[in-house]
């Protein structure tokens, strides 16, 4: 009974905490009323929004996830520096942009999402397209000199996690 009533009053609870941790951050301050609003919003948003999530997709692995997000916080801070030295110091004669087709391994549409918002997230890279089923991603990179680096690093690094996260 109790666990019915929690389920329809947070349909998505995880959706829930970040309403309020980001509107806690929109307001820059941290009360009680800055809460309590907070839990409003985190609570009628999800219920008036669950008629668009029949298919909720299953809560991944937090502690997976949590290591992959510590990862590409790191790998943001290092291609900002990588690139910051690209732009200040190399001369676009000697840049070698490219394309990239990276064969996906993913089914998960989120897991497909996240990995294209984590390659646009880090600065050199950017997600241009998926194909029809989701079997591929297509990649600009602003340097790579080898294109097959790039897609066995993006596969390594962040697919692999990511299947391990959702599949």
């Amino acid at each position: 009974m109790v666990s019915h009533l929690f389920r329809r009053l947070f349909p998505h609870p995880l959706l829930t905490l970040l309403l309020v941790i980001v509107w806690c951050l929109l307001i820059n301050g941290l009360s009680l009323g800055t809460v309590v609003f907070g839990l409003i919003l985190g609570t009628v948003i999800p219920i008036v929004t669950a008629a668009y999530w029949p298919d909720r997709p299953r809560a991944p692995r937090p502690l997976l996830l949590a290591e992959y997000v510590l990862i590409v916080l790191w790998d943001i801070i290092v291609a900002n520096v990588v690139v910051a030295a690209i732009v200040l110091f190399k001369r676009n004669a000697d840049m070698r942009p490219c394309w990239v087709a990276i064969p996906l391994d993913l089914r998960s549409p989120e897991a497909i999402t996240i990995l294209a918002g984590t390659i646009t997230l880090t600065p050199g890279t950017v997600s241009a397209d998926v194909s029809d089923k989701g079997h591929a991603l297509l990649v600009h990179a602003l340097d790579a000199p080898d294109p097959d680096a790039v897609r066995d690093e993006i596969k390594q690094r962040y697919e692999r996690r990511l299947k391990e996260i959702f599949e």
